[in-house]
């Protein structure tokens, strides 16, 4: 079973499905009502850190989970992803342009989370909040960036962590089932 942690966004369901029709059951849990210890005791193969609006610093269970050292495969998307660099001590700060509903072409390291997928993919991008890559702790590998050099997707060099700034399930990330898929082989969920 996968955990994802609700930020509250209207995104969230969409995650839920896309991770249902590659074969893993989700179980919701809000972020404001959800621990750590809560989230560990649900026993989940993988933990989601689901898009919202507002700052990583606003969603509780959010930097609980990415603030931990746990050992449960973690993937944050969009704010999800800012709480991983917030709790490792990265910067999160203002986007030089808000996106919403905007396609970005994609530069990727062709490993992990983007195995088998070509340069210059697509990606659906909501957020006015970005990672401040000067202020990325060693931790974190910088695995793809958008063609303005902005960081867009980051891999933990020693716990199974990785974090999207983009919305692999939007419409607007063609290659995003792929993304997922790849997520859950990372975390050893699926075949």
């Amino acid at each position: 079973m996968i955990l994802l942690i609700d930020a509250l966004d209207s995104f969230t369901y969409n995650l839920v499905q896309a991770f249902e029709t590659l074969g893993a059951p989700v179980e919701v849990a809000r972020h404001d009502a959800i621990t750590l210890e809560a989230a560990e005791a649900k026993r989940p193969a993988a933990i989601v850190l689901s898009p919202g609006p507002g700052h990583p610093s606003d969603s509780p269970g959010h930097m609980a989970i990415a603030s931990s050292s746990t050992r449960i495969p973690v993937l944050g998307v969009c704010l999800g992803h800012q709480a991983l660099v917030a709790a490792s001590g990265g910067r999160v700060t203002h986007a030089k342009e808000p996106m919403h509903g905007e396609a970005t072409a994609l530069q990727h390291d062709g490993e992990g989370l983007f195995a088998g997928l070509p340069q210059g993919l697509p990606v659906g991008r909501y957020h006015s909040l970005i990672a401040d890559a000067a202020s990325l702790p060693d931790c974190w590998r910088i695995t793809a960036r958008s063609g303005g050099g902005e960081v867009m997707a980051i891999a933990h060099r020693s716990l199974p962590r990785w974090g999207v700034q983009f919305h692999p399930e939007s419409i607007l990330t063609p290659d995003g089932p792929t993304i997922l898929a790849n997520f859950l082989k990372l975390a050893g969920v699926s075949q």
